[in-house]
């Protein structure tokens, strides 16, 4: 099998897998519970938490654990919304965003908020001048991803975060779900004051996610309850989960700068290739791309039935996002980019990890240069 759909799920690793075991084989308990059981899963916790702080550059106190990315994304948004709404009513994002994104903002629009959606150009970039064009001293939120899930555009986090810190009504979260461990990003040099992180992206496993909270900013919570995580998200803690993700971070931290450095070789000898084919039109940016996503269409075919041709060679990628793919809409995202209904209908996402290979690459190359020949046969 050779799986290139890492952007919507990773493989988790075999150390991550047997944290989680052991945590939920051994210490159970409940982490809020006064008795010794309970505060040694507690020191399991607060373990995790410093071990994720420290990956991050960031203080303990500010790692907030939750189920994944959309939680934590709903959480940021709807958390500043609710307490930083007598500040101002204008909140700002892109339009190229993912729906744990696009869906709250449209949320707070109907309740009330002024909501502006910065384009993006034809490689999926906003525009700093678009965001100075757009700040107001009532925008209390901007919420861009780092990296663009369907298309791997990477955006000028630092310089978005520079002109952020002219308005001190205003907070910066970033959707970090594809950037981690693929882009670097400094969290307090970029002046990030909210970042969402989910596992199961990074060979972690699903359900697990974490959103950092910057000290000092007071968010309301979604959920009521039990006051756990800093009163930001009530609910027994997931101590097992937590200990896997920071083992999942750890373990993608280790060697990083070797395993970008093949990742992006390969990225770019894809690109490459699949320029050299005259019925690819390619979506992710050739210069300003994360090295694991590469996203192209082929206008003149039905890109379901292109991957399921793909999928008989045993090969798996997608036709869009794994959270519209049951939809069979069209991509937006390369829409927005100036492309026709045609191309946005045809979009094929490969997206690799660190364990891809050339040669599983140059058996995709092959598959794909097969299966443009058989289908353009069928439709002449």
């Amino acid at each position: 099998m050779i799986y290139l759909d890492n952007s919507a799920s990773t493989k988790p690793h075999p150390a991550v897998l047997e944290a989680f075991n052991k945590v939920s084989e051994r210490f159970w308990a409940n982490p809020s519970s006064n008795h010794q059981f309970g505060g040694q899963a507690e020191a399991l916790l607060a373990k995790s938490r410093q071990q994720i702080a420290d990956i991050l550059g960031v203080n303990a106190s500010e790692i907030i654990f939750t189920s994944g990315g959309t939680e934590s994304n709903n959480l940021a948004i709807k958390g500043v919304a609710a307490s930083f709404g007598n500040r101002g009513k204008h909140i700002i994002t892109s339009i190229i965003e993912h729906p744990s994104v696009s869906k709250p903002y449209a949320q707070l629009e109907a309740q009330g908020f002024e909501v502006t959606q910065l384009p993006v150009d034809s490689q999926g970039s906003i525009a700093i001048s678009d965001l100075k064009n757009a700040m107001r001293d009532d925008t209390i939120l901007v919420s861009i991803m780092h990296v663009n899930n369907e298309i791997g555009s990477v955006q000028p986090i630092k310089e978005i975060g520079a002109v952020i810190q002219q308005y001190p009504k205003a907070f910066f979260h970033v959707d970090g779900i594809q950037g981690f461990s693929k882009v670097p990003l400094d969290l307090r040099e970029a002046h990030v004051d909210l970042y969402s992180l989910s596992a199961h992206k990074f060979h972690g496993l699903k359900g697990t996610g974490i959103l950092f909270v910057r000290d000092g900013i007071l968010l309301e919570s979604v959920l009521a309850g039990g006051n756990q995580e800093r009163k930001l998200r009530s609910g027994t803690v997931n101590v097992a989960g937590a200990v896997s993700i920071a083992k999942a971070m750890r373990i993608a931290n280790e060697n990083a700068d070797a395993n970008l450095g093949n990742l992006t070789m390969l990225r770019n000898y894809f690109f490459q290739e699949l320029k050299k084919i005259p019925q690819i039109v390619l979506n992710s940016p050739e210069k300003n791309g994360a090295p694991q996503i590469v996203n192209f269409s082929v206008p003149s075919l039905n890109a379901e039935v292109f991957v399921r041709l793909l999928e008989e060679k045993d090969i798996y990628v997608s036709s869009t996002s794994a959270c519209s793919s049951k939809t069979k809409a069209i991509s937006q995202v390369v829409k927005s980019l100036g492309h026709n209904e045609k191309v946005a209908a045809s979009s094929i996402r490969v997206s690799l990890c660190f364990d891809t290979t050339k040669e599983e690459i140059d058996l995709v190359l092959q598959a794909i240069n097969e299966n443009i020949d058989k289908l353009s046969e069928v439709t002449k």
